[in-house]
């Protein structure tokens, strides 16, 4: 396993010099990217240069900024100045970013590499990468299998080893479900702890950028690097960003778990995610961790909600692909209507169609107030829920999803199935709220399971110590796909 620490090794005792590692890391995307299809593109040119910056930094003894040299992902609905940011859909494919991400630009500044694009289903919308135009991208575990989504490409990247970390947007579980299918770490970070400058928009109240990394305390420096105010985003909080790094390794004797009743009693659990996520409530109990049953009866109600708010801001942020400024535009058509019209029919895959429709259908007229109004309330419910919980516990515990992961095509004609991949990610998004997801177990296939900690607002602290805690305690990230 390649994490920031072996490399950091490598690069300050000069075993290797940041050109070196960087070629060695094309090396097995070229050999390894076709059997997997993580990467919609790679930016060696830009690599490179980045590299050579690095390198004579470390020669002449200058500040090694806290990232140099470590390669990184970006998914490829984040914007990279002069590279194409194309969301995986015909709509973009040839659009090149004007401009650089917060995020992005704060990962360079710090000194990390630009690799490369992942892949990603179109425009975020989907739990499996498969409807992304470049190609459906395998789970390094499986290749017969989807490695999840909508960041399905940022957790391949990392799991393969094709990457040091990536960047992941979460909408309602897409940095989260893909990490527990191909056994990395993803975290989601508060709503507005992150920039999303430069993100190109799905759900706006719901988006937000994160990490997906080999380790929790990859994942801590990534998050640290990323976050913080942004005067291009409004909705950017404006609070002081801890060093996540200090807390990782805090005895968590005195830390309050609650297990979350309600997501034990679903009936689409697998008994096998079940039974090893319930295992790693134990080993929680064992290293001192106090664990109590919490109840949060709206948590199951945030799947249905979500697939109202989720699509209704969708056809509001999509609204802006007419075919005139930018994105795909039909020749075919002989007038503005017809050409707006038959540009999206042919720019837009079936999904993300599905979900403009629905979007559109429940903010129209005479729906409004029965689906789109209601559905905000039941948000509202569903955070009081939480605020309840996180009264008596520090950390609410569950498991990142129902299912591993399942075969390539298993419910591409089944899409409300799909969603139900969701179930268990999509309520920590409707409330805002920091999540991870770490490696707890195997199921017979040899298939990862996730296990997922949710915390107040702004107390990734939190998840973090406990999530490293238990990483070092279970030593589950040791084990990693063969290809």
């Amino acid at each position: 396993m390649m994490n920031f620490s072996s490399l950091r090794q490598k690069i300050i005792t000069k075993n290797a010099s940041v050109k070196e590692i960087i070629n060695d890391f094309f090396s097995k995307i070229e050999l390894i990217n076709p059997k997997i299809n993580a990467y919609t593109c790679t930016t060696r040119e830009i690599a490179e240069a980045q590299a050579n910056k690095i390198d004579k930094i470390i020669q002449n003894d200058e500040y090694i900024p806290p990232l140099a040299g470590l390669p990184i992902a970006i998914k490829d609905n984040i914007c990279t100045k002069g590279v194409v940011t194309s969301c995986s859909s015909k709509m973009l494919k040839h659009f090149i970013a004007p401009y650089e991400s917060t995020a992005s630009r704060k990962l360079w500044s710090s000194g990390g590499i630009f690799l490369g694009k992942t892949n990603l289903d179109e425009f975020a919308m989907g739990s499996s990468t498969e409807t992304s135009i470049f190609g459906v991208t395998s789970n390094p575990w499986d290749t017969n299998r989807v490695p999840g989504g909508s960041s399905g490409g940022s957790a391949a990247s990392v799991a393969a080893g094709l990457c040091a970390a990536a960047i992941g947007s979460d909408t309602g579980g897409s940095i989260r479900q893909p990490a527990s299918f191909c056994g990395v770490v993803g975290l989601k970070p508060t709503y507005g702890r992150v920039s999303r400058w430069g993100l190109i928009a799905f759900a706006s109240s719901l988006d937000q950028i994160g990490p997906i990394t080999n380790t929790v305390s990859d994942a801590a420096e990534i998050l640290y690097s990323i976050s913080g105010k942004d005067s291009y985003d409004s909705t950017c909080l404006d609070k002081p960003v801890p060093n996540y790094l200090s807390d990782l390794n805090k005895p968590i004797k005195a830390i309050k778990i609650g297990i979350i009743k309600e997501c034990f009693e679903h009936p689409g659990l697998n008994p096998e995610v079940k039974e090893s996520v319930l295992s790693g409530v134990e080993r929680f109990r064992a290293l001192g961790a106090h664990i109590t049953e919490i109840e949060c009866p709206r948590f199951n109600d945030g799947i249905a909600t979500y697939y109202v708010i989720a699509p209704s801001e969708a056809s509001a942020n999509l609204a802006r692909y007419d075919g005139v400024k930018y994105g795909y535009r039909s020749a075919e058509a002989p007038n503005l209507l017809e050409m707006t019209s038959k540009s999206r029919a042919d720019g837009f895959g079936i999904e993300v169609q599905r979900r403009i429709l629905i979007g559109t259908y429940a903010l129209s007229a005479g729906y409004n107030d029965a689906y789109y109004k209601k559905a905000q309330k039941v948000r509202t419910l569903i955070r009081n829920d939480f605020d309840k919980a996180f009264e008596k516990v520090d950390i609410l515990l569950t498991p990142t999803c129902p299912t591993t992961a399942f075969l390539k095509g298993d419910f591409v004609n089944d899409p409300l199935s799909m969603y139900l991949s969701d179930l268990l990610t999509v309520p920590a998004n409707l409330a805002g709220l920091p999540a991870i997801s770490i490696p707890c177990g195997f199921d017979k296939n040899g298939l990862p399971i996730g296990l997922q900690l949710i915390g107040n607002v702004l107390e990734e602290n939190k998840i973090l110590n406990a999530a490293n805690i238990f990483e070092i305690d279970a030593q589950i990230i040791k084990n990693k796909p063969l290809l």
